[in-house]
């Protein structure tokens, strides 16, 4: 790991590592700021895997995502499994997002300003996780491109095996 992705991966998941434990140990206040969201997600997630058993009490969703929050904090700071959990974390701003700053219905100039300010922060947030979920180790080669060394590989090794069988 370089340095920069040692000093910059932990300081990307420390919010969620705070957040996550927040969320957990808060998970009965924070429900009803998540119900709008859950209400709405929920339900087609529901329809869409009807053998899963899917939780629907908005406590148990906010400790599900203060879970995910944490563990994939951790994982992204300790550099374990960094581009998956970038992207599990990505994945879990969104609706912590969305429950957490509404922005649009805020009636008070000050309080829409504040809203707006972190909805657009957690946005760049993860605009940057993104980034992260596509940044590979420099030793370490993306699947494509990895196939794709392989694949030439293989054809170079072909060419050699059948210049070898010329007479």
């Amino acid at each position: 790991m370089t340095l920069l992705r040692a000093v910059a991966r932990p300081m990307l998941a420390s919010i969620f590592v705070y957040g996550g434990i927040n969320e957990i140990r808060n998970a009965k206040a924070m429900a009803p700021a998540a119900k709008p969201v859950t209400d709405k997600i929920v339900p087609p997630v529901a329809r869409a895997v009807p053998s899963a058993p899917i939780p629907t009490d908005a406590a148990t969703l906010v400790r599900i995502n203060g879970a995910v929050e944490l563990v994939g904090g951790l994982a992204l700071a300790t550099g374990r499994f960094p581009r998956f959990s970038a992207l599990a974390l990505a994945t879990s701003l969104v609706p912590t997002t969305f429950a957490g700053h509404r922005f649009w219905e805020e009636t008070d100039a000050g309080m829409k300003q504040n809203q707006t300010i972190h909805f657009l922060k957690n946005a760049a947030i993860v605009g940057g996780l993104l980034l992260s979920s596509l940044d590979p180790e420099p030793q370490k080669k993306v699947l494509v491109r990895r196939a794709k060394d392989r694949t030439v590989d293989l054809g170079h090794r072909a060419a050699v095996a059948v210049q070898d069988l010329r007479p």
